[in-house]
Order: C-alpha cells, then structure tokens, then sequence
C-alpha cells in the first residue's frame, strides 16, 4: 500500500493534471510501483524506466562513456544525466531520476556511506539535485527515499506562486 506521501503527491498531481516518469536505479522500479498503487494514478502516471546496471545507462539512456567510469554510477552528474536525457524521450510533466547505494557494494565510500540517494527531478519550470542520507536496511532506504520523492514533488508543485 502505498505512503501517505505518495497519496498525498498523486492526488496534488491529479489536482493539477500534470504527469510524471521515473528513471531509476537503486529503487529498481519501486516509486513506479508505488505511485501506480494509488487510486486514479492512470492519470498522471506515464510510466517509467530500471536501469540498475551500468551498462544500461550507457546504452539506453546515453550516458557518455567514461562518465560513469570518473563519477561512478551512484553519482549526482549521473543521476542529472539520466534524468535530462529519459526526459527528452518520454514526454510528461515531470521527470525524476534516482540513484544510490541502498545495500553494501557499488561506490560505497566513507563520503558516501550506504544509505545515500541521489535525486534529480525536472519539473516545468526548473530542475532540483538533491543528496539525501537514510538509515536501515535496504528496503528501507528505498522506501525512504520514496517517500522523500513523493513529498518534494508534493512540495514543488504545491508552491504559492506570488
């Protein structure tokens, strides 16, 4: 079932009547799936895209060589490029991307400890990088970082403009 978040963030996008696509990677499909969960989400839910292995991000979302090589995989120019360039193939209204280390491997390093999610949404008007930190097991830290999403994209789209 899916967070209050995520509710919260589907409804405020139906409101709105704007879409969304995700393009991820430590998540593996997980805020898809959440955000399909929710009632009515065949409105504002384009769809969206696992790229979880290195080679995939080279190959279907275009990452140039050697830029995964010198940033790692679970990086923010990365995660910034998988974004910009699943956006220009999918069309909808807002497009986030998101990498990271949810388990032991990858590029874990003291600077940048399991648990860390990188983050890069773009929204009609302007793009957001975040890097966020979360505790727990995997599963946990996915569903972190889920709802974090959900309650940035809530947050965004929710501005008073003046």
């Amino acid at each position: 079932m899916p967070s209050k978040n995520v509710i919260k963030c589907c409804q405020a996008l139906i409101k709105k009547n704007w879409t969304i696509s995700f393009v991820e990677s430590a998540s593996a499909g997980k805020l898809c799936n959440e955000f399909a969960a929710v009632i009515n989400s065949g409105q504002i839910l384009i769809g969206g895209l696992v790229c979880y292995h290195a080679s995939m991000k080279e190959d279907l979302l275009l990452i140039p060589k050697g830029t995964i090589e010198q940033y790692t995989p679970e990086s923010a120019i990365v995660t910034k490029l998988m974004a910009q360039n699943f956006h220009r193939f999918v069309n909808s209204d807002i497009c986030v991307a998101l990498t990271g280390l949810a388990s032991p491997g990858g590029s874990e390093s003291p600077s940048k400890p399991v648990g860390t999610i990188f983050l890069h949404i773009i929204f009609p008007d302007k793009e957001i990088a975040k890097r966020v930190k979360f505790d727990g097991n995997p599963e946990e830290i996915i569903l972190q970082a889920v709802d974090a999403v959900a309650d940035l994209v809530y947050k965004e789209t929710n501005k008073k403009t003046k």
